[in-house]
């Protein structure tokens, strides 16, 4: 059965310009067209390869190595291998061994994180490091980098706390979609410390340039976050980013008269 030529395919063809989301699919008979079917499978194949692919820790180290603010260092979690690491979150919150982490007196320090996509650690990683460091290093010392494997979140307190450092910054690859795959988000937490909870950081997604956030600005967010932070003294609900206000403000897209 041929698939069905709709009335308004037009508009939809129009609306996914905007959006990477699934829209407007159209039918064939009662069921999907065969070609909606296979761009499903070929995105769940895509997100499930982000996930269990490894990341390559000797490239992405010399890449990371060629921003210009330092070494990295190269730490992993308690999870033995990518198995563990999806069945126990909790071991990836947890340092196998800081020992490589040299202790300094620095504002900021940027761990970069394989999370659930190694792959959008690699796509995007040295990249929005190096975004990072143009913005922040005229006001801020920033610490040697840090790349951690089989590693979540809450692995950048314990990282921070062996840095030395007063805000850390996480770049770790996000659960992959069905849209999007190397999807990077950053958190940014003030006065890390082991046993800080999500509601004591910041976050910033959906970083996967052009359809998503690019570096420049998400980097000047993070800049802003900063400098809230360190103006109230914490990091977390408390803290709103408004970096953006202004534009909303005078877009006149947005003005309602």
């Amino acid at each position: 059965m041929s698939e069905i030529e709709r009335p308004d395919d037009e508009f939809w063809r129009e609306l996914r310009l905007s959006t990477q989301a699934r829209i407007g699919l159209g039918r064939t008979g009662d069921s999907l067209p065969t070609r909606r079917v296979l761009e499903f499978r070929s995105a769940h194949a895509a997100a499930r390869d982000a996930v269990h692919m490894p990341l390559n820790v000797e490239s992405f180290a010399a890449d990371v190595g060629e921003v210009g603010i330092g070494s990295p260092a190269v730490v992993t979690s308690r999870a033995t291998s990518r198995a563990e690491y999806l069945r126990r979150p909790d071991l990836g919150r947890l340092p196998e061994d800081l020992s490589s982490i040299t202790k300094g007196n620095f504002d900021v320090g940027i761990v970069l994180s394989d999370g659930l996509s190694p792959r959008a650690l690699m796509d995007h990683g040295a990249a929005m490091l190096d975004a990072l460091a143009a913005e922040l290093s005229e006001t801020y010392s920033i610490a040697p980098p840090v790349i951690a494997t089989e590693a979540r979140v809450a692995l950048g307190d314990h990282i921070a706390e062996a840095m030395g450092v007063r805000t850390v910054v996480v770049l770790i690859g996000e659960r992959p979609g069905l849209s999007v795959a190397d999807s990077l988000g950053i958190y940014l937490t003030h006065l890390p410390a082991p046993g800080k909870s999500d509601a004591d950081r910041n976050c910033i997604s959906n970083i996967h340039p052009p359809e998503g956030l690019g570096y420049r600005q998400s980097a000047k967010i993070v800049a802003s976050l900063i400098s809230g932070a360190r103006q109230l003294g914490r990091s977390g609900v408390a803290l709103k980013d408004t970096s953006r206000a202004d534009a909303l403000e005078s877009s006149d897209v947005l003005t309602i008269e």
